[in-house]
């Protein structure tokens, strides 16, 4: 054989690798467009260690789609993106949103770690905690370059899906105690497209025990730095009703608490913050307050400042 009958046929077996290399990188790209359409989603890593959260290559798991109501909505007093524009409590919660965002994507000198990460609570039961983490959420997912996951940590009292008219099972409290269970089987998709649920999942004796694990430490700093343009709200036991609450505050960056007006005591006020003082940032809203017709202005149905 020539020299050039050589270099022919190895220039042939050349363009042959490259054939099968272009075929297989093109299954590879149809494979994921099918993924994707079914409504899963394949994880790019674990949690702490190969033992956690177990996704990458080995599974792609299905997530639930739930259908948010709007009559169901309403019936809870939950504004949606749908409902009158200038709706005085749908601005006010813009107001609300907007001071958290600007602190949980803050570089620098003023960045916060876990900033992304809000926990909602209240000093009692009843106070409009799960009502004020629920508009929150709806009003941040209308945020056009921003993606929302709602968690029900109120273990229990999980009001969050009851909130919102959906059902869920498994949760929070089944992926910290099970170590093979990924976290995107317990995860609810809505039908607001960038709107997420996490359940709190089945009630446990031990769930301040299971919060207060390093288990649960690595599922809130993968689920605050896997996505940068995240923000996770968390609906959180009443301080003074349940210690999953001081548990919880230690891996947050914000907090927003919420008052009754006319109801919530100072001295109460005073014992719940000495037991979430480890995060620094503590928001106050004022929730349920009285106002007279003649007096009615925007900004009025919310007070909002800072502890």
């Amino acid at each position: 054989m020539s020299l050039i009958e050589k270099a022919a046929a190895k220039l042939k077996k050349s363009e042959s690798l490259v054939e099968r290399a272009a075929e297989q990188l093109k299954n590879n790209v149809v494979s994921e467009d099918n993924n994707t359409v079914s409504g899963k989603e394949t994880f790019s890593g674990p949690v702490g260690d190969s033992n956690s959260l177990k996704a990458s290559n080995q599974s792609v798991a299905n997530r639930a789609r739930v259908e948010l109501s709007t009559d169901i909505l309403m019936k809870n007093n939950i504004q949606t993106n749908d409902d009158i524009e200038n709706s005085l409590t749908t601005e006010e919660f813009r107001i609300v949103k907007r001071s958290l965002l600007l602190n949980a994507f803050s570089k620098g000198e003023s960045a916060i770690k876990n900033g992304n990460i809000v926990l909602v609570t209240s000093t009692q039961p009843n106070e409009g905690k799960t009502f004020c983490a629920v508009s929150l959420a709806l009003s941040m997912a209308a945020e056009r370059d921003l993606t929302v996951l709602l968690v029900d940590a109120d273990v229990a009292k999980p009001d969050v899906l009851r909130t919102l008219g959906v059902k869920g099972d498994k949760g929070l409290i089944d992926v910290i105690e099970n170590k093979d269970m990924d976290l995107s089987e317990c995860l609810l998709r809505t039908n607001i497209s960038n709107l997420s649920i996490l359940p709190a999942g089945k009630k446990h004796k031990l769930t301040t025990e299971l919060l207060a694990s390093e288990r649960m430490g690595e599922i809130i700093d993968e689920i605050a730095r896997r996505y940068h343009d995240r923000i996770v709200i968390i609906d959180s036991p009443p301080v003074l009703a349940s210690s999953a609450a001081s548990v919880l505050a230690l891996h947050v960056g914000q907090i927003l608490f919420v008052i009754e007006a006319e109801r919530t005591r100072e001295e109460e006020l005073h014992d719940a913050f000495k037991l979430i003082e480890k995060c620094k940032n503590i928001n106050l809203l004022l929730n349920k307050a009285r106002f007279t017709a003649g007096k009615k202005r925007f900004g009025s149905y919310y007070g909002y400042g800072y502890y």
